[in-house]
Parts: structure tokens; sequence; C-alpha cells
């Protein structure tokens, strides 16, 4: 049976390395991480999914809940016969990616919270999570891109960055988009998971990220037994694509760790 998601599968397949999944966050797709597989993929297997109700990757209507992406990816790895791997998760995609460690933590081998924080939705964030639901469906992404952008990516990004981002959530489908926050309002307390987490994790965040400031950062790196933090100048919540560089040299350093 063909796997739901639309992804990209690049590097050599018969490398030893860890294959590496990326997991981009909303409103994105997997071109997000396009400096991260033209990086990695000269050694080793990279996996960039798109999650369901963005890219190519087909809409479900509602409500999509993390675990269900979470399924989307075990299904489309086991699609691709991959047992083992490292998994790089940005802001949603690093919720997720905390999903899919607590249901089969048993194939990770090291983990990316990018970006990213682990509480449950606060009853006021779940309405305004409702609340923009309902208003892409109505207005559509396009507006919504033009006001989030400068939070996306600092104001100071480089034009061709801005231009990436804003394509990509202006071509992100409303009603995929809107199911993904309704989902990710109901999405579970992930701290006392993350001090159960037995592998080697990298915590990274832009320094100028408002949306998952430098404390969230800083408080999962103290929750973890095993992690490294990277703070990134001159980026905010999109480090891997406004200062690739920099994000690449944290990541290789994690891969180096398990690999070395």
């Amino acid at each position: 049976m063909p796997p739901a998601l639309a992804y990209e599968d690049k590097g050599p397949g018969t490398s030893t390395r860890v294959p590496l999944v990326l997991v981009h966050g909303h409103p994105f797709d997997r071109s997000m991480w396009n400096p991260q597989l033209a990086e990695f993929a000269a050694d080793r297997r990279v996996i960039a999914p798109d999650l369901r109700g963005y890219g190519a990757s087909p809409v479900t209507p509602g409500s999509v809940p993390l675990s269900r992406h979470a399924q989307d990816i075990a299904e489309l790895l086991d699609h691709l016969e991959v047992d083992a791997f490292v998994l790089a998760g940005l802001s949603m995609g690093g919720q997720i990616a905390m999903e899919c460690y607590g249901r089969f933590g048993d194939r990770v081998r090291a983990l990316v919270l990018a970006d990213t924080f682990p509480a449950a939705e606060t009853s006021e964030g779940g309405r305004a999570r409702a609340a923009m639901a309902a208003r892409l469906l109505t207005e559509g992404m396009a507006g919504y891109a033009d006001e989030v952008l400068e939070r996306m990516v600092a104001p100071y990004a480089h034009p061709e960055v801005k231009a990436h981002v804003h394509r990509m959530m202006t071509a992100t489908s409303p009603e995929g988009a809107a199911a993904a926050l309704r989902g990710r309002a109901e999405r579970p307390d992930y701290r006392d998971l993350l001090t159960r987490v037995r592998v080697p994790t990298l915590v990274v965040v832009g320094a100028d990220d408002t949306y998952t400031p430098v404390s969230d950062a800083e408080a999962m790196h103290a929750a973890l037994p095993d992690s490294r933090l990277r703070v990134i100048e001159g980026a905010a919540h999109l480090p891997n694509l406004e200062r690739p560089k920099e994000f690449n040299e944290a990541l290789a350093e994690l891969l180096g760790r398990l690999e070395g």
C-alpha cells in the first residue's frame, strides 16, 4: 500500500550512516528543509515528508491531531523500510517528533528539537487556534502570511528566504492548515516525556525567535538527560533557512556524536 504522504527521499540508500528524517512546521512543506537535504544527502539517506494537509500530501478536513501525523510518519518509514533513524522536527514538527518518540522511540537514534516547546495547549491558546482555523477557512492564507512573515523569519532575513517562506505559507491549503491547528490545540504535555529520552538530543533555537523563545529551549535542554543547546544568532523561528550554515554545523555535530 503506498504511503499517505508525499516525500523527498535523497542520498545513498546503501550508506552505513543512520538515515535522517526531517519534519517541517506549520504552515510550511518539505521544501523548508532544502538546505539540509542539500547538505546531508551527500553521504546519508535523508527523508523529508509533506505532513498531512501540507504540500503535496492529502488534506483531511476537520481536525488532525499530532498522533495522526506521527502515525503517518511511522507508516511512511515502514514503507521505505527505514527501521532506525535520526528524527528532527521544527516548531509543530518538533512536537510531532516528541509524539513519535513517545510512540516508537526504540527506532529513534537521536533527536533534534528546533524552535519548539513541549507544554500542552492552554485554554486561551486553544481558543486562539480555533479562531485562526476559522479565519483561514474564511479568508485564505495570504493575509495571515503577510502578518506573520517577519516573525517566522527575522525582519532582517535575506529577501530570498523571506520569499520562500511566504510562498510556502500561501501555497498551503487553508483546510489542511485549519485541521492541523485544531489538532495541535489538543496536544498532550510532553514535558515528562523529555525526562525519559534516552538518545542524544540537539535543542536549537533562533536567538530572535518570539514564537518559541530561547527560554523555552533552555527549559527543554535542562529536562533532557543527554542534550546540547545551540542558540543561533541572526535568526528567528526558522534558523535552518535563515542561518543554514550554523544550523547544519550543529546538526553535523550531533550526527558526529552519534556515529563517531
